[in-house]
This record gives structure tokens, C-alpha cells and sequence, in this order.
């Protein structure tokens, strides 16, 4: 089961009430207050976890308070602070408020944490109140609620390379080819439900992470099917290798079939339609295969690879297009990185340096 959106309901714990107390010992003749301050309420934190890799955990479990604070006792003894409660959450992970609709904390990379219930803090004890005028105060702070949230968790899947097309475009057999994912196989479209995941590796040091997007439809990006549930996991994704089955029915065509992918993309996100794709016929062992490749070039403008997930062919060839792209784009964000570390080190040295006195214009000194 795979579960990318979920509500929950978040509640810090309560401060523990201080405590109201009077020493009463041998030999001290003046005791005087010594009620001791509740402890601090359990935060409700959430975390990115690279051994998550679904919110199916969090079903069932709407509710989720931290524990309170445990009140102060006498001889100044403050109480116990309530258990952090943690919540762990697959890396991509969205938090938003639901009542207000913005964005808590866009949680991307493994140990990303945030706070999304806090505590509520202890209550003062009697000696806190204690003054000049007031040697004996009977007062004590309650300790401040937890503070409550309602979250609306959503998960877009993190990966480097993203598998897109019609159903039945042979999607899950090439992830299955590529990397040890297992996803569900059948010869009938709409076979995934949700995006699965693979690792590809190359050679002993590279790799990358592909994602098998579940197929898209005609006005997916206005909700048609599950078209904001497979999009949304595609923005994730730096590089999409966009699958072309060669004879797809009798009803369809693949060169329509790509274009209508490809509006799709554009009218859900621009930036989508922007990012780096490799065109690809798959089903190479079909006889159609070489005749749509050729249509499909002449149409685009540029080159298209043919693969066949079953028999191996252009699988190299594709591996080696997919890491040439990431590398460049790795390259642009280092580049990126290097020039605004520059500039931010030029810009603090300019705010630092010191004024020049204005030149003095020694003509004018010499005609007086």
C-alpha cells in the first residue's frame, strides 16, 4: 500500500502546573516557599527519513499529542519535561497547515526536522512570586497548553529520473530492467497505482534514483483520473525520459500520444515542459518501432533512442544520456553555487571597505 496524502492533527503537550509549597525542617526557623516549577510539555516533531518511503504508517492514527509535563514538587524540585513524540516521514515530504494553508517546512533531505507542535512551558512554582512585600506567596502558574495543529502531509517523490508516457508504455518493465525494483507487471494499462522507485547503478561509484510515474491521460492536469496525484510527483524529478510505445491501439497514435504528454506537462507546470528529457521508443522488438522513431524525429526535431526493456536494446545507450545530463546539470549548480559565494564575498568586502578621502584639485590651490 502506498499513501502520499494524509491529515493528521498534532498537539504539544501541557506544562505541568508549579507547585505551591513551604519548607517545614528542624533547625530552620524561617522557611519560607520552596515550590519547585512544572516541566516543559513534549514537542510534536516531524523528521525526513531515507527509510520511509510511504505516509502508510500514519493511516489510522489521526490524532497524535505529545506528553505533558509533570508538575513541580517541594524543596524546588521541578517537574519532569513531557517526551518529545516523533514522527518519521519519507524524504519529499510537504507539511502544510491546514487551517491556514501555508507551508511549514518543505522536508527534502534525510534528517530534516521541524517543530510542529510545541510544548507548552511549566507553570512557576510559589517562590517564583515570592518578594519583599510578599514572604509567604500561595500562588502558582497552571502551565501553558501545548500548542495544536492540523497538518496535511504530502509527499512528492524525490529522484533523479522520472518515467513518463501513456499507460502500457512499458514504464515499470524498463524500472524493473534497470534497477532491483519489483513494481506490478500486466499487459493492461493503468498496472500503477503509484510512482515506485528504483536504484540504478553504474559501475561501482555512480548511481541515480529512478521513478516510475504511473501513466498520465488527457486533462490529467486539471485533476482528470488521478492526474494531480501522478503530476505532482513528477516535479520532483531533474530529468524525465519520456516512453513512446510504438503501436499503441488502433484508436491512438504515438505521435499524438507524445504531444498530448507533453500539453499536459505544460498546462500543470511550465517549468515542467522546461526540464531535460530524453525521448524514447520503447518496445523496440515491435515491428512499428523503427517507422514511429523515424515520424516522431521528424516531428520534434530531435533524436529519439529505442530501447527494448525485454531484450536489452539501447538500454547502454540511454544510462549513458541519462548521467551525461546529470553530470551537466551537477556541473550548473556548482557553477551556480561558486558564482553567488563570489559575489557574496565581494559584496561584504565593498561594505567594508574604507572611504576614500575626494582628490584635491591642485590647480585651484595653485592659482591662489
Amino acid at each position: 500500500m502506498f499513501v502520499d496524502q494524509i491529515e493528521i492533527t498534532c498537539k504539544g503537550g501541557d506544562g505541568g502546573p508549579g507547585c505551591s509549597s513551604f519548607r517545614r525542617e528542624a533547625h530552620v526557623p524561617r522557611g519560607g516557599p520552596d515550590g519547585g516549577d512544572g516541566g516543559r510539555g513534549g514537542h510534536v516533531v516531524i523528521i525526513a527519513d531515507e527509510n520511509v518511503d510511504s505516509l502508510v504508517h500514519l493511516v489510522g492514527i489521526r490524532h497524535w499529542f505529545a506528553s505533558n509535563g509533570n508538575p513541580g514538587t517541594s524543596s524546588l524540585k521541578t517537574g519532569k519535561d513531557g517526551e518529545d513524540l516523533v514522527i518519521r516521514v519519507p524524504m519529499g515530504t510537504i507539511l502544510r497547515d491546514s487551517q491556514r494553508g501555508f507551508v511549514l517546512r518543505d522536508l527534502t533531505d534525510h534528517g530534516d526536522t521541524v517543530i510542529v507542535a510545541k510544548g507548552g512551558e511549566g507553570g512557576y512554582g510559589n517562590t517564583r512570586f515570592m518578594s519583599s512585600t510578599n514572604r509567604a506567596p500561595r500562588e502558582f502558574g497552571p502551565g501553558e497548553p501545548g500548542e495544536k495543529r492540523e497538518l496535511l502531509l504530502e509527499l512528492k517523490v524525490v529522484a533523479d529520473v522520472g518515467l513518463i508516457g501513456k499507460p502500457n508504455a512499458g514504464k515499470s518493465t524498463l524500472l524493473s530492467r534497470m534497477t532491483r525494483a519489483t513494481p506490478e507487471i500486466a499487459n493492461y494499462p493503468f498496472t500503477t497505482k503509484h510512482p515506485n522507485l528504483g536504484i540504478v547503478r553504474v559501475g561501482y561509484e555512480r548511481q541515480f534514483v529512478m521513478a516510475d510515474i504511473p501513466g498520465l491521460i488527457e486533462g490529467a492536469h486539471a485533476g482528470v483520473g488521478l492526474g494531480h496525484e501522478f503530476l505532482r510527483h513528477v516535479e520532483r524529478t531533474r530529468v524525465l525520459v519520456h516512453l513512446v510505445e510504438p503501436n499503441p491501439d488502433d484508436q491512438t497514435d504515438p505521435i499524438e500520444n507524445y504531444l498530448q504528454i507533453r500539453e499536459e506537462l505544460r498546462l500543470y507546470d511550465d517549468d515542467l515542459a522546461q526540464r531535460p528529457e530524453i525521448v524514447v521508443i520503447s518496445k523496440s522488438e515491435l515491428l512499428d518501432a523503427d517507422a514511429a522513431k523515424e515520424l516522431l524525429e521528424e516531428r520534434i526535431g530531435k533524436p529519439v533512442l529505442q530501447i527494448s526493456a525485454m531484450t536489452g536494446k539501447g538500454l547502454p545507450v540511454l544510462t549513458k544520456q541519462i548521467i551525461e545530463i546529470l553530470d551537466r546539470l551537477k556541473q550548473a549548480e556548482e557553477d551556480a553555487e561558486a558564482e553567488a559565494a563570489y559575489l557574496a564575498r565581494k559584496t561584504s568586502s565593498e561594505a567594508e571597505a574604507p572611504i576614500a578621502p575626494a582628490p584635491v584639485d591642485s590647480s585651484a590651490e595653485n592659482a591662489e
